[in-house]
């Protein structure tokens, strides 16, 4: 029996009183974490002392704080906006600051990208694991507490839940625990800001031990304002988009590079004549190979991570290739001897052909039929008689009446309970919380918030998963790539964590496993190091790896796109070098002659030597000033005036890691003598400015503005 607890001190004590000795808490990645109770539990055994504390999670997050004093001054308004009355988590703020005590522990085994390096004892604690194996691992580590937020409806007194964003691995979790006989209590603690997810995501109102309905507990879902798309980052979306096939399955993260494959999609099949010219200009060889076409069969979205990206080209009409959750439907699906759209009597009798069904309709035939919307609602099974209102035949499909007679009165008018959407949590800016939220029942039932050990790989229910991804792109983000395509995608060769696996080794063994799924791994082709200067993300070797080189298959940055797969090393090396900065092309070549991997007489051909950063922004410019290609496609919670105070802080940002630059800045803003309007000065505390520093800032800032 669930018992319901009304304050969250309550429900503490609750926990408290019924779990004796250490407490190892297992919470949700992302938002589905309920952070005003696991504060006051945090809180309540740090004062104490007298109990150990264990969290176990991932992608613990913290509303934005200014590394400067200007930054700080800019996000304080920014926050209170966006973020609202969201909570920050107490043991994160303790962790960075190096406060954590020694009786409370944190493992993450995903961080915030870049966020913790060089946070000793955050790296220490970090648990390496692939997100399929999460729930197991959190067994080893002796969970016995999980808490997670969940959304809830009233439906004629009925009170119903959600998992919401992470039905990811709660239910694998509590499976088995409960199956070992190890004790497990479950808090669900009712957050109704939380958006309300059906099918995967809904369980019963005694799912949880402990249900927690505090209206304290509720409050803003964290909501991380969408990142500006670059140039580069839309050179790798229109690549991106031009190898994803009809009629197939998508896999994108979170982002401005999932904003700019989004944004690609929804050119190739709206403005498909600007499409093929903008690729036709970043292809050298030209376009052969690449898929330039309309989505007229629409994609599939499986993806463990369902981002605001997925609604747009779910509201674009691009995402939404039905699946169903039966693998020999499915495949009839797929093999078009039946019709989502239609049903006939062709449809049961290929059913039965396949072996799914039988000549004599059973009961259990019969359940299937309805529940798939292949007969209409209220057909019946009586001894041998098929019965719907006045009509009635025999249950014998080959039967000349029984034909017509299904055919004219008892067949469903499509297939019911098809969903276009897979996803294991979620996260994005306010308004996709807000669309969810304000979605009517019809539409949100074509998205599924289901277990990550569903998406991410094959193993278990097999027939079905193959059937429904047919033609999987799976794309994902790495870091750097070496030039034998190896991917670093997690951590550097020191040792320190940058994010963590995830699902991405997952994707990349399920796309080589599926004979018509492809890997495709996006990398900017230059990134800045730890000293502010500009170096290739394509390197010869790197000191560790995430995804060894033997799984290699589809590289992609803004300057092209490496084909890998059964490619020789030789031929991975000059691949990887045409789509490589053409400031490091000669390095790399050397250092490949020097292994041995290349033939001494070997130079990069002609077409591939200007990848640089101003020839790809003369390419892209005309069109983004068009408005095809916009820094926000799909929205930003910043404000104009915020927009213009945001680029001249990142110019005075890049200049100050570049000395000469500043300089010629410094210069230029004296010479110039700008004003900045009042309210931006005031906004930033440099209105009444009177250091050198501040001077000068201030003058930077009206300078750039």
């Amino acid at each position: 029996m669930t018992q319901t607890i009304a304050s969250i001190a309550a429900a503490v004590d609750h926990v408290l009183d019924t779990i004796r000795g250490p407490i190892v808490l297992g919470i949700p990645l992302g938002v589905g974490k309920p952070n005003p109770f696991v504060n006051a539990l945090y809180q309540r055994i740090k004062e104490s002392g007298g109990r150990e504390l264990t969290i176990i999670t991932a992608l613990s997050l913290e509303k934005p704080v200014g590394h400067s004093e200007l930054e700080r001054h800019f996000l304080e308004p920014l926050v209170e906006r966006v973020f609202g009355d969201y909570p920050d988590l107490d043991y994160v703020k303790d962790s960075r600051a190096g406060r954590l005590p020694p009786h409370i522990r944190v493992h993450e085994f995903f961080m915030k990208t870049g966020d913790y390096l060089g946070n000793a004892i955050a790296q220490q604690e970090y648990i390496s694991t692939n997100y399929t194996f999460v729930a197991r691992d959190m067994a080893v580590q002796g969970i016995n507490l999980l808490a997670q937020a969940v959304a809830a409806r009233e439906d004629a007194g009925d009170l119903r839940l959600s998992l919401s964003s992470n039905p990811d691995v709660t239910h694998e979790v509590i499976e088995r625990l409960r199956a070992s006989g190890q004790q497990l209590v479950t808090v669900g603690v009712i957050n109704r800001a939380m958006p309300f997810m059906p099918n995967g995501a809904e369980v019963a109102g005694d799912f949880f031990d402990v249900l927690l309905t505090d209206p304290a507990a509720t409050h803003a879902v964290f909501a991380p304002p969408n990142a500006k798309v670059s140039t580069a980052d839309y050179a790798i979306g229109l690549h991106a988009a031009s190898l994803v096939r009809d009629g197939g399955t998508l896999q994108i993260g979170i982002g401005s590079l999932g904003d700019a494959i989004g944004q690609s999609l929804i050119l190739r099949d709206r403005h498909g004549e600007a499409y093929r010219t903008i690729l036709e200009s970043l292809c050298p060889r030209g376009t052969r190979g690449r898929e330039l076409g309309r989505f007229d069969e629409g994609l599939y979205g499986c993806s463990e991570m369902f981002v605001s990206a997925f609604l747009k080209l779910m509201e674009a009409g691009i995402i939404r290739r039905e699946v169903f959750a039966d693998g020999v439907l499915q495949q009839c699906i797929n093999a078009g001897t039946v019709a989502v759209d239609t049903v006939t009597i062709a449809s049961l009798h290929a059913l039965e052909a396949a072996g799914r069904i039988h000549t004599t309709l059973t009961q259990s035939d019969l359940d299937f039929l309805l529940r798939f919307g292949l007969l209409r609602e209220g057909v019946q099974l009586r001894g041998a008689a098929l019965i719907c209102g006045d009509a009635a035949c025999t249950n014998d499909l080959h039967h000349r009446d029984a034909k017509a007679v299904i055919a004219e009165h008892m067949l469903g008018a499509r297939l019911q309970g098809g969903v276009c959407m897979t996803g294991g949590f979620f996260l994005g800016p306010n308004d996709f919380y807000q669309r969810l939220r304000a979605s009517p029942d019809h539409e949100l039932a074509k998205i599924d918030m289901t277990r990550i050990d569903f998406i991410n790989q094959l193993y278990g229910d097999e027939l079905l998963k193959r059937a429904q991804r047919v033609k999987g792109s799976f794309i994902n983000t790495t870091m750097m790539v070496t030039l034998l395509g190896a991917m670093v995608s997690d951590g550097l060769e020191s040792g320190q964590v940058v994010s963590g696996v995830g699902g991405q080794y997952n994707f990349v063994a399920m796309s080589h496993a599926m004979p018509d799924a492809r890997l495709m791994m996006m990398l900017r082709a230059t990134h800045n190091n730890k000293h502010g200067a500009v170096s290739s993300s394509i390197v010869w070797n790197y000191g560790h790896t995430t995804i060894p080189r033997h799984l290699r298959d589809i590289v992609i940055t803004e300057y092209g796109v490496a084909r890998l797969r059964g490619q020789t090393d030789s031929e991975v090396v000059k691949r990887l070098i045409a789509i490589a900065d053409s400031r490091f092309q000669a390095d790399l070549v050397t250092q490949a002659k020097a292994q041995g991997k290349l033939e001494a007489d070997y130079a990069v051909p002609e077409p591939y030597q200007q990848n640089l950063p101003e020839v790809l922004e003369a390419k892209l410019h005309p069109w983004s000033e068009a408005g095809l290609l916009p820094d926000y496609p799909f929205g930003t919670d910043l404000t104009d005036d915020e927009l213009r105070m945001v680029r001249a802080m990142q110019k005075i940002k890049h200049a100050s890691e570049h000395p000469t630059e500043l300089l010629t800045m410094a210069i230029k803003s004296l010479w110039d003598d700008k004003q900045a309007p009042p309210g931006y000065l005031e906004r930033l505390g440099l209105q009444e400015a009177h250091s050198f520093k501040d001077l000068l800032i201030r003058r930077l800032f009206s300078g750039n503005v």
